[in-house]
């Protein structure tokens, strides 16, 4: 190693089960007492909003809930619930939920306490300052969202998704509960766990990846690889519900310090412009990227190989290195996951358009260890259909 690297993720961690009760006693030293609380609209009727208003109320906190959060959330909506946040005089964000219920929240945060609209912020170091103390309770085990810089959103408008990045939206406080993700049903349970996986991979195998966030990525792949088939057929399992959310953790830590690469550029437009959810669209492509990075970073793909449970002994460099990628496709497959492009009307005469909007997606493909052109681009979405 001849370069040197930082290291940065939410303010606090707090992880376990349980965590959940520990949510007002960690806020209370902030002095706030008007939380903004933001959930998904699964969450609207469930036991955990009325644990989570009893749980505020009790302690004194005069709570708003917004609970009309969308999946992959269109970019007028962090406006619309940053101007109620303004007009309740709301002084903490709080997230509960998945990645686009996160993302929200935090996005709510800066644009309360800053001037100007949520288009004002796309970008890299757009967010003029500080938000508002932020907390961030995942009930999925995927995005990682409670620990990254990032917000994305869709632009209904030009049909695509775009992200806010920015240091100001590293979350004040992550608190991880395991016992939230119990409930969580197989499908959403497979999606989100191998959108953590993508994380781990693409975060372990970028060009901006450090020794420390290696560490994570990579421990992230074995935690995930051992625990998904398990929490997908066996929901109840919590000691396996417990590793996946800290697989998903650790993923989180790894994105935001190593980044993402390919398989995020060509997952955008599938979001953008067909609604596919986040977790999915990185699955169909997960497998075709790999193998077409795999030349390119063969030790590191040995090493997925042996964290995800393949005999790599006996084997040459690139004999094991593909292993990796045949073990993600068994894993997608026992994990119930058989949609294709197809599936969602995408025809072969789409992948033009699509490969030209995934090279405008230039981050993670700076990071991606093989250049990517468009022909090469459009033979990647040819795999996944």
């Amino acid at each position: 190693m001849r370069r040197t690297f930082s290291f940065t993720g939410a303010r606090k961690i707090v992880f376990g089960c349980g965590a959940l009760d520990t949510l007002t006693e960690e806020i209370e030293p902030w002095k706030r007492r008007r939380p903004f609380l933001v959930l998904d609209q699964n969450l609207a009727h469930s036991t955990l909003r009325e644990r989570l208003d009893t749980l505020l109320t009790k302690a004194g906190f005069s709570c708003y809930i917004f609970d009309k959060t969308e999946p992959e959330p269109p970019l007028e909506l962090a406006d619309y619930a940053a101007s109620l946040a303004k007009e309740a005089d709301c002084d903490v964000v709080i997230g509960v939920g998945g990645g686009s219920t996160m993302d929200l929240a935090k996005a709510v945060s800066v644009l309360t306490a800053n001037r100007g609209k949520a288009v004002d912020y796309l970008g890299l170091n757009k967010v003029p300052g500080p938000g508002l103390p932020t907390v961030m309770i995942p009930t999925t085990a995927g995005t990682g969202s409670e620990v990254t810089f990032t917000a994305v959103f869709i632009r209904r408008d030009l049909q695509k998704k775009e992200g806010m990045n920015s240091p100001y939206l590293y979350p004040t406080l992550a608190l991880l509960d395991p016992e939230l993700t119990i409930t969580l049903p197989p499908g959403p349970t497979a999606t989100t766990g191998l959108d953590a996986l993508c994380h781990a991979i693409e975060s372990y195998t970028s060009k901006a990846a450090s020794p420390l966030s290696e560490l994570l990525s990579l421990e992230a792949i074995r935690l995930i690889g051992e625990n998904l088939r398990i929490c997908v057929h066996d929901g109840r399992n919590i000691v396996a519900r417990e590793k996946m959310l800290l697989g998903s953790l650790y993923a989180g830590l790894g994105l935001a310090n190593a980044g993402v690469t390919a398989v995020h550029s060509l997952s955008y437009p599938l979001g953008g412009k067909y609604g596919i959810a986040h977790g999915l669209a990185n699955t169909l492509l997960l497998p075709a990227v790999m193998y077409f990075n795999a030349p390119a970073a063969l030790q590191k793909f040995s090493r997925i190989a042996s964290v995800l449970g393949e005999k790599i002994d006996g084997l040459s460099l690139r004999e094991a290195a593909y292993l990796a990628c045949e073990a993600v496709e068994a894993l997608i497959e026992d994990c119930g996951i058989t949609t294709t492009l197809k599936d969602f009307g995408i025809t072969p005469g789409d992948y033009p358009e699509l490969a030209r909007m995934a090279l405008e997606v230039k981050r993670p493909l700076e990071n991606n260890p093989r250049e990517v052109t468009i022909e090469e681009a459009i033979k990647i979405y040819t795999e996944a259909e």
